[in-house]
């Protein structure tokens, strides 16, 4: 075991699998279902942001469908993010979940986002699974949740903000790299996962921008409208300074990917925060 790395907690009340359907966390469910990575997970929970590529619903469809996890993925929603970008009436109580946008001044947004369409929806399902009333402390529980983060970003791994949640890194107990998941994957026979993020995520690289434009196209003009719309009108965040998706500050749609990657010293994982990107 390397230093810092959790081990299975003992007699725990439930075993959380937090499910963002990509390479890292796919991995670690089929793992988990043949038997190699134990406890068995009672439960995984994929926290839908309503804004992720296709691909990932369709990969997790197939997982629902085709394959007989022995556990249940269930799918959480607090906020459809692309929908509060767009439209001011999708706001909760009058106010937009912040997304960390790049600024005309130089300036980013706070990241409110990971939070809220993240890891609140999971903990308020675990809440539910536990059978915890809204406000009923939690203290004399302790949940086993696992995180698929691999040995190259281990940079990620952050303690849960509650007491009686313990993060586990099952792929960091067995030494696994992404490229690691990859291989494993495809000598099993299961298809390559999509990358889990949303499509607008303003962390992604140029590389990862220009990947999308050429192997999503509807994801790159889905992004390409959305980044348009937060300046056309002032946006519907009526926000004081120009927004943009782009750490360029320019629109998405005149970003010259191939330039800027061969510069690019920023990945996803460099902001990231653990429960994104998996």
């Amino acid at each position: 075991m390397w230093p810092g790395v959790s081990e299975s907690v003992p007699d725990a009340s439930l075993r959380v699998l937090s499910f963002g359907a990509g390479v890292q966390s796919t991995t670690l469910a089929l793992l988990a279902a043949n038997g190699l990575i134990t406890p068995m997970p009672d439960v995984a929970i994929f926290a839908d942001t309503g804004w992720e590529p296709k691909a990932v619903y369709d990969h997790l469809e197939w997982l629902e469908q085709h394959v007989a996890l022995p556990f249940p993925i269930l799918r959480v929603q607090a906020i459809d993010l692309r929908a509060q970008i767009l439209d001011r009436s999708a706001q909760r109580d009058g106010r937009f979940v912040s997304v960390p946008f790049f600024l005309e001044n130089g300036g980013i947004n706070r990241r409110q986002c990971t939070r809220e369409a993240k890891i609140d929806p999971v903990r308020k399902e675990i809440r539910r699974l536990l059978g915890l009333k809204p406000g009923q402390h939690a203290t004399s529980y302790r949940v086993e949740q696992w995180i698929g983060i691999s040995t190259d970003e281990m940079v990620r791994m952050k303690t849960a903000r509650d007491a009686w949640i313990i993060n586990r890194w099952p792929l960091i107990e067995e030494r696994m790299s992404r490229n690691d998941c990859l291989t494993w994957l495809k000598k099993q026979g299961y298809p390559e996962p999509p990358k889990s993020a949303c499509i607008g995520c303003p962390y992604r690289s140029n590389r990862s921008w220009r990947e999308m434009r050429e192997q999503d196209p509807a994801s790159f003009e889905d992004a390409v409208h959305v980044d348009h719309a937060l300046r056309r009108h002032g946006g519907a965040r009526n926000m004081r300074q120009a927004e943009f998706m782009h750490r360029a500050c320019r629109a998405l749609a005149t970003v010259d990917f191939e330039r800027a990657e061969a510069s690019d010293q920023m990945s996803f994982l460099d902001e990231c925060d653990g429960v994104c990107g998996t």
